[in-house]
């Protein structure tokens, strides 16, 4: 399936329009409105609960809302998730460790949308592939199984499954949770990079020490969005204590941060 053509420029890459998402009696979004423009990565920050997972399930169209809409690229998610153009890269990956799978063939299932129903890889999703192992610098680990990899070497992999997918939006949930430093400093380049060429990126993080090198703009979330616009202006103990219920006395080492970038 070849993918769908690029919006016009300047439109919104990922419009969220007072979206409710509710599992039972727990709302987990409340009427969350947010537009992420082309080219951009945008840095997603909140508490654990705070709706960052399923507001990403909501984007990708695996959570219907109970209200509002979705769009991407102007398309319902769906329609993007089939054309190849919304990418996810979850926080926890459903993989049996023990099987058989190399790393090359994890980065080829990003593929699998543009093979059709005989799943056969052509020159180009093997050229795809190669490419994306070599952005993460995964090109020496690509016949390994994939258990055996590190923690942040998995990471790694699952990100260029991503990027294999060549989807114009690419949406990751928590990528640096338990990595190494150089795949922290990997990954974040390389999403640079993707912005850089004009993919549209969503990234949720803990690492809020990381987040000025990571992102154009922040989004503080708290089952509403508190906050969207300058990462400098996100990083506010005041900001941050909204989003994670504390006094702003309570986060170590933000004020330091501030004071380094300049935004104090």
């Amino acid at each position: 399936m070849s993918a769908a053509p690029p919006p016009p420029a300047g439109s919104p890459a990922i419009q969220v329009a007072d979206v409710v998402v509710r599992y039972g009696d727990v709302t987990a979004l409340d009427g969350v409105t947010l537009e992420v423009a082309q080219g951009r990565v945008t840095g997603l920050i909140g508490m654990n609960g705070s709706g960052k997972s399923t507001l990403f399930k909501t984007i990708m169209g695996m959570v219907r809302p109970d209200g509002g809409t979705v769009r991407i690229e102007g398309a319902d998610p769906g329609v993007a998730r089939s054309a190849g153009a919304l990418g996810y890269v979850p926080q926890n990956e459903d993989v049996d460790w023990a099987f058989p799978l190399s790393v090359r063939d994890v980065v080829m299932m990003g593929r699998y949308g543009r093979q059709g129903l005989t799943r056969r890889a052509r020159p180009a999703d093997h050229a795809a592939v190669a490419e994306a192992l070599e952005r993460v610098e995964l090109t020496g680990y690509a016949d390994r199984q994939i258990g055996q990899l590190s923690g942040g070497q998995r990471k790694r992999a699952f990100v260029a499954r991503g990027i294999a997918q060549d989807a114009r939006v690419l949406l990751l949930d928590e990528p640096f949770a338990g990595v190494d430093k150089r795949s922290e400093a990997t990954i974040t380049g390389l999403l640079r990079e993707l912005a850089d060429d004009g993919r549209t990126v969503l990234v949720s993080t803990h690492d809020l020490h990381a987040l000025p090198r990571l992102a154009d703009e922040a989004v503080l979330l708290l089952h509403r969005i508190l906050f969207h616009g300058e990462v400098s202006q996100a990083l506010r103990p005041e900001n941050l204590a909204r989003a994670f219920g504390l006094d702003g006395a309570d986060l170590p080492g933000v004020p330091d941060l501030l004071d380094r970038e300049g935004t104090a």
